[in-house]
């Protein structure tokens, strides 16, 4: 399994905007919290798609929002950092996951279950917000070291792991 030899094979950094990921951090916690708020499963189900629908695309579901509206008008200020998209993607996946699992079981009538979910999917993007850790990233790293195929990159040196990198552009 060794951590040595997954660390041999790592590609090089890449840049990762995370004012785009928290403006997609910001407007999942929004959006589920407006969908409890005004009992609405069909609103689950469409960040929980906009989720999924960002990881294929290798983006953040929200990031558009950013990029159009929110770094135009100088709103949000880039936060440019040499880190792994993998990781983010791999985060946005879970969070996708457990969202529409959510809407699966409010659509069973097992609203107990599905806003437990969804709250789930509130609370970890909140910690990672204002709080700058990231589970699922964790998660990613964790299943590197443990040798899982598809999980190949390591936290950037110095980063604990779900941490946000310091290394800056």
């Amino acid at each position: 399994m060794g951590f040595r030899k997954v660390m041999e094979n790592e590609v090089v950094l890449k840049t990762v905007d995370h004012a785009a990921l928290k403006t997609n951090q910001a407007l999942i916690i929004l959006l589920v919290i407006l969908a409890y708020i005004l009992n609405n499963l069909w609103l689950v189900a469409v960040v929980g798609l906009m989720m999924l629908g960002g990881t294929l695309l290798g983006k953040p579901a929200f990031g558009f929002v950013y990029q159009r509206f929110l770094k135009p008008l100088g709103w949000v200020k880039p936060e440019v950092l040499q880190d792994h998209p993998e990781p983010h993607r791999f985060a946005q996946a879970l969070g996708g996951v457990f969202l529409s699992a959510g809407t699966l079981f409010l659509l069973i009538s097992q609203a107990v279950i599905g806003w437990a979910l969804a709250w789930l999917v509130v609370a970890l993007a909140a910690f990672n917000l204002f709080l700058g850790f990231c589970a699922g990233c964790a998660m990613y790293y964790w299943f590197n070291r443990l040798g899982l195929p598809g999980f190949g990159k390591t936290p950037p040196e110095g980063t604990f792991p779900g941490t946000r990198p310091k290394a800056r552009i």
